[in-house]
């Protein structure tokens, strides 16, 4: 069973878009989040949360694309290494940094976490990773290593409730590996875990098959799905279908079909399904469950 969680947040300005203090109920993390050009006066009210031990996210958007992008890093003082990423750094407009109450982060603590969410950070391939190396995994004592591992699930919560998923699988692994059509990459995270339950999906149309996991954030269409090789033109989702395939997300394999090279996320089924048969269609009616039985039917057997 799940339990749940309360956050407090502060807002210093009153305003969604300022600095946010962020902390989980009875824990020692603390969280902040705050645009760059609020940056100057983080020292100014917030100096033990920051002048500390931690770990942090400078996060910003790729000029030609607008996709996001997430550097991620650590210091024994964040507030010093903030201000040389201020001069330093041009892409970012936002950081995200975490620290400890009780100060008993350790520099092998903090070297142990910026490792594993660049780890995490990778999988999910939500963010544009801006790191270029990924730091070996320092070696804690067992409890060390359990207690880092909370934080990373507490970091996880906090950056999610703070407005970004980068460390968010879309899917839990139990999924994947029981329904994906081809076998994806093991991916050994408890972090990734997504105890939320999730509905499998089928579509299938004109000898097209493809997998699907719904979500609460859209619908998830698993590697090894297929797709029409020729879609309608000038159809809604036919700039989505482009960008996917020059992404090698959506991959020609010469065999008269297009197939999905990783699983994907779609923000609601009917994007998945017209990206997947190429022209515009009801994907509430044609995604079904293993009974034959459509979401759109689903939903209205749930609320009955």
């Amino acid at each position: 069973m799940s339990l749940g969680k309360s956050i407090r947040i502060y807002l210093k300005e009153g305003s969604v878009t300022g600095i946010k203090f962020a902390e989980l109920v009875n824990n020692t993390i603390q969280a902040l989040s705050c645009p760059r050009t609020k940056v100057s006066d983080l020292n100014n009210h917030f100096s033990i949360a920051i002048n500390t031990q931690g770990v942090y996210f400078l996060i910003g958007y790729k000029e030609d694309t607008l996709k996001p992008m997430v550097y991620i890093g650590e210091a024994e003082n964040v507030w010093d290494r903030l201000k040389n990423h201020d001069l330093n750094k041009d892409f970012w407009n936002e950081v995200i940094l975490f620290t400890s109450k009780d100060e008993n982060l350790t520099k092998s603590h903090i070297k142990y976490l910026e490792s594993r969410l660049i780890q995490i950070a990778k999988e999910t391939e939500r963010y544009n990773l801006k790191n270029a190396n990924n730091p070996n995994l320092n070696a804690l004592p067992l409890p060390d290593r359990d207690a880092m591992e909370e934080f990373l699930l507490n970091i996880r919560l906090l950056t999610g409730t703070l407005g970004h998923k980068f460390l968010e699988n879309p899917i839990s692994i139990k999924s994947i590996s029981d329904i994906n059509i081809t076998k994806s990459k093991d991916v050994h995270s408890d972090i990734m875990v997504n105890t939320s339950e999730e509905l499998e999906l089928t579509l299938s149309i004109s000898n097209i098959l493809a997998k699907a996991i719904q979500t609460n954030e859209g619908l998830v269409v698993l590697e090894g799905s297929m797709a029409t090789k020729n879609p309608t033109k000038n159809y809604g989702y036919g700039s989505l279908r482009d960008s996917l395939i020059s992404e090698n997300i959506i991959i020609d394999k010469g065999n008269g079909y297009l197939y999905f090279s990783k699983n994907h996320l779609f923000s609601s089924p009917s994007a998945a399904a017209a990206v997947i048969v190429g022209y515009s269609i009801n994907g509430r009616n044609v995604w079904k469950n293993e009974e034959g039985k459509s979401i759109k039917e689903i939903e209205k057997n749930e609320l009955n």
